[in-house]
């Protein structure tokens, strides 16, 4: 499942995951995550501009901390 987050959105409880999100990411507003709305590659451009990442660093980073979110991560893939 996490290699469809790779592509997929974050979907389910996504005020939840937000949450989470800015505890791995503080340089995130409420903002930012309320825009990326679950999308990840919303959310991916908003990790690579707050903390000036490389495509590259940013997407190791959001699909490290998507395999850390166990079954929580699983559920909330929307493979569209």
């Amino acid at each position: 499942m996490t290699k469809e987050l790779d592509r997929g959105r974050l979907a389910g409880d996504w005020g939840g995951m937000g949450d989470k999100v800015r505890k791995d990411w503080g340089k995130l507003t409420e903002e930012d995550i309320s825009q990326a709305g679950g999308r990840r590659d919303l959310l991916l451009e908003r990790i690579r501009e707050r903390y000036g990442l490389s495509e590259g660093d940013a997407e190791r980073q959001l699909t490290d901390w998507a395999s850390r979110q166990g079954d929580a991560s699983n559920q909330a893939v929307d493979p569209k």
